[in-house]
């Protein structure tokens, strides 16, 4: 069972996520009753977050001519991409997490949360929800300074917080990739590995991937070799719009 909590329309709503044989089955809780619209945004948040829609028939048929990745397809199969709750949080995650140690980058984040005070208990356990965009607005850069000791990344966060205010996240998930990649570096704090970062983790766009140091090791253990960067792209290629996919049961494979 999984248990969370997230902002959707505006609510505090608390999921309880359990397997039901078929599939998943989900339950929210809330103060007061829900209305349509915060349904719809909840389900589509939590669909989006634990990857649901994605059509694995499509990746496992192009791993078909590729034994050497068949081993992992057997360990993982049927596991979809978890995301970040929203890609908004993971934004912040982004801009918090540069250049501090992961302890310090955890206390930043969670000062923000706990500010806006979005605690629910589900089944007797306490969670909280990361602020929604609206919260979020309403924190100066002084606020943030106050919260999260560091002035650099308070003024990071206060002009992305009012940039993702002017961005569609439809346009996000669906967008031409370059276009998308643009938009988002041209958020304060956001670099090249920050763009990459939301868009593989924040928005599942697996469509392209570029190598790296722990992608090529992984992949060289999954194919016996060492692998070079266009070794590496050559193997990613074959899945096209899936590599990013590939890469991620690749580094999931261990």
């Amino acid at each position: 069972m999984l248990r969370c909590a997230l902002r959707a329309g505006g609510d505090l709503v608390g999921a309880r996520i359990t397997a039901d044989g078929t599939g998943l089955r989900y339950e929210l809780e809330s103060a007061s009753p829900l209305e349509d619209e915060a349904v719809a945004a909840a389900t589509d948040r939590l669909t989006f977050h634990l990857g649901l829609d994605d059509d694995l028939a499509q990746f496992y048929a192009l791993a078909a001519d590729d034994p050497p990745f068949q081993g992992v397809i057997a360990a993982l199969h049927g596991y979809h991409q978890v995301l970040f709750p929203s890609p908004l949080e993971l934004l912040c995650w982004a801009i918090v997490a540069q250049r501090v140690p992961m302890a310090g980058a955890r206390t930043m984040k969670q000062a923000i949360v706990t500010s806006a005070g979005n605690r629910v208990v589900v089944d007797g356990i306490e969670l909280w929800a990361f602020p929604d965009l609206g919260q979020l607005l309403t924190l100066s850069t002084d606020d943030l300074i106050d919260l999260i000791g560091n002035r650099r990344k308070a003024g990071y966060l206060h002009g992305a917080f009012r940039q993702w205010d002017d961005i569609d996240e439809a346009f996000l998930r669906d967008g031409e990739h370059d276009q998308v990649r643009a938009r988002l570096l041209a958020i304060p704090g956001i670099g090249p590995w920050s763009a990459t970062f939301l868009m593989v983790r924040g928005l599942g766009r697996s469509e392209q991937i570029s190598a790296d140091r722990e992608g090529k090791a992984a992949a060289g253990r999954v194919y016996g070799r060492t692998l070079n960067n266009a070794e590496f792209g050559e193997l990613a290629g074959r899945y096209g719009t899936w590599q990013g996919y590939w890469a991620h049961y690749v580094r999931a494979a261990g």
